[in-house]
């Protein structure tokens, strides 16, 4: 009987969302564990150090290691810090799948009719979090708003071109991530706070798309007729967006226990199921688990 490995995602997210499940992914057992910190970096740092080589894989929850453009990969210099002293485990953040499996949802809902992109006028909340996703909205759908400016800096300035996202991601990237991330993205209690944001903008798009504490943090009040696809999401998440209106919620990672886990914890899954370091792992070493999982988007109508 195999043994039973322990991936670990450490948040710097609330520890209201504390989970812990067991599982087998092509026949290897699992205990997948979610670890809040209310955003303290002292006591991430701890339980990274702590856990270190009594897991088979530590994911980085609530922030990013990486954030990228397909010219080039930039790192939080904070977050890198809070991980260097973990030595054995293999550290993800979900980059490694941000890039395989959120690009192939986008082609694989175009491929089976679930949505036409052709005719969608979607907001992506931030391009340089999710490359891979925008780099395929860029390819398949011709109206597109990047919300980096938006939702990242504040500032009123959608972006509608791939192409003004890298240039710009150069000129700001190598500043923004020498500084605290929570100046960017929700950490600790924040990411139970709602702020909406530039609701005409919202209020104009059919599609949105990224990551889901900034779509719950700055979404308005009615999202009626919309479509969302994210990642992770909890049964209230669920309850949540069927009251703004939704018509319907995509997932991108596969639902474990009646939820969604995020992509840190499903890269450490298939980094421990692969046995190599992530640094090691490449685009087709993905995109062969999720092949064998039978991976597809899960598509849940809210208010058909």
């Amino acid at each position: 009987m195999s043994e039973v490995k322990r991936v670990v995602s450490v948040s710097l997210g609330t520890s209201k969302r504390d989970k812990s499940h067991e599982t087998e992914v092509l026949g290897q057992k699992f205990l997948i564990e979610r670890r809040g910190t209310d955003g303290d970096r002292a006591k991430f740092k701890a339980l990274m150090e702590e856990l270190d080589g009594q897991v088979a894989a530590l994911g980085v929850g609530g922030a990013d290691i990486w954030i990228a453009t397909s010219k080039k990969r930039y790192a939080f210099k904070e977050i890198q810090n809070l991980v260097s002293g973990v030595k054995q485990t293999p550290v993800v953040d979900g980059s490694g799948l941000k890039h395989t499996l959120e690009r192939e949802t986008i082609h694989r809902l175009q491929r089976d009719g679930t949505v036409d992109f052709a005719v969608e006028k979607v907001l992506l909340v931030s391009a340089v979090d999710r490359f891979g996703m925008a780099q395929a909205l860029a390819e398949v759908c011709p109206d597109v708003v990047f919300g980096d400016l938006l939702f990242g800096l504040g500032l009123p300035m959608p972006v509608s071109s791939y192409q003004t996202v890298e240039a710009l991601a150069g000129l700001l990237c190598p500043i923004i991530t020498r500084l605290p991330i929570q100046w960017f993205y929700p950490t600790g209690e924040k990411q139970e706070q709602r702020k909406p944001k530039f609701p005409r903008l919202w209020m104009g798009r059919t599609f949105v798309c990224g990551d889901w504490h900034y779509i719950r943090r700055y979404a308005p009040d009615d999202l009626s007729g919309k479509t969302i696809l994210t990642q992770t999401v909890r049964s209230a998440d669920i309850e949540w967006l069927r009251g703004t209106g939704a018509r319907r919620l995509i997932t991108t990672t596969p639902e474990m226990g009646g939820e969604t886990f995020a992509t840190n914890v499903m890269e450490g899954v298939i980094v421990a199921l692969v046995g190599k370091r992530p640094e090691a792992m490449t685009e087709q070493d993905y995109l062969d688990v999720l092949k064998e999982l039978n991976w597809s988007p899960g598509v849940m109508e809210l208010n058909p």
